[in-house]
Parts: structure tokens; C-alpha cells; sequence
């Protein structure tokens, strides 16, 4: 009898050890590929929308003889930079920015009439000039949908 008090049953700490290292293994490296990689995507393509607007309307702002506007499709987004404007429509146009695409079946539309295909003009004053627009204006469509608002003042913010 006394032999068998001598036997402890139970893991020892390297066991314990071992098994939370791989535990922590799985976790960081094999779930999340189990999981949907798009949880995020609708959040980037706004953010990364909402950062393309603001840039244009800062050029736009501080170019004031000068034109730019974004081209929206259901693809993607391109920025043309015209060297002039007349009667709020940008002429002669300069350079064409590289086409940026949209990934996984995502786009950005108008709030007002779900249109994919549109194009973004600012005035000198970084007020969206087309489409007409104030409040929520877009949305960033993906795996979620997301609204993008523009203020009369020209302050573009995530909703």
C-alpha cells in the first residue's frame, strides 16, 4: 500500500507548458484562416475611400485653377487631374492616376440611388460640386454595408 501513495497522477508543468504553447500556436496561425477574411474589408474600402476624397478635395483646394476629379465604377476608382475648369465641369485633361480596384465583390455607391457608376468633382472651396450631395452621400458596399457622410462644408467622415 504504501507503494501505490507514491504515484501522483496528473500532468507535469512541461506537459502543461507544452500544450499552451500549442494552443497559442493554433490560435494565432490556423483560426483565423478558418475564419472570414472579409470581416474588415467594408471598413478598409471606406476608410481608404474616405482618405482618397479627402486628399482630392485638399488638391482641389489648393490648386484652384486646376480640376480633379474621381471616376467611381462598380470595379474600381480613378483619379483625373484636368488643367482647367469651366462652368463647373474640369476640361483639358492632364494625367490619369492608376486605377485603384475593388476586391471580393466590394464597391462604393451613391446613398441616394445605389448608382456604382459616378464621378466626384470638388470646387476651390473642397465642396463636392458632383454629385450633389450633403450628409450621407456614399456607400462603401462589401461584407457589410458602411455610409460615408459629406457635410455642406465639405467635411468628409465615416457615419
Amino acid at each position: 500500500m504504501s507503494r501505490q501513495r507514491n504515484i501522483q497522477l496528473g500532468f507535469t508543468l512541461v506537459e502543461l507548458v507544452t500544450t499552451i504553447i500549442l494552443m497559442g500556436i493554433i490560435a494565432v496561425a490556423v483560426l483565423p484562416r478558418l475564419l472570414s477574411d472579409s470581416s474588415y474589408s467594408a471598413y478598409t474600402l471606406r476608410n481608404e475611400f474616405i482618405s482618397e476624397l479627402r486628399l482630392v478635395q485638399l488638391k482641389a483646394m489648393q490648386n484652384t485653377d486646376q480640376c480633379y476629379q474621381i471616376d467611381v465604377t462598380s470595379s474600381g476608382y480613378t483619379l483625373r487631374h484636368f488643367s482647367g475648369r469651366s462652368a463647373g465641369t474640369c476640361t483639358n485633361q492632364v494625367r490619369i492616376e492608376q486605377p485603384q480596384a475593388f476586391s471580393g465583390g466590394a464597391h462604393i455607391a451613391l446613398a441616394s440611388n445605389a448608382n456604382q457608376a459616378f464621378s466626384i468633382t470638388f470646387d476651390d472651396q473642397g465642396h463636392i460640386v458632383s454629385p450633389g450631395c450633403a450628409g450621407h452621400c456614399f456607400n462603401a458596399v462589401a461584407d457589410e454595408t458602411l455610409a460615408i457622410a459629406v457635410e455642406s462644408e465639405g467635411y468628409i467622415y465615416a457615419l
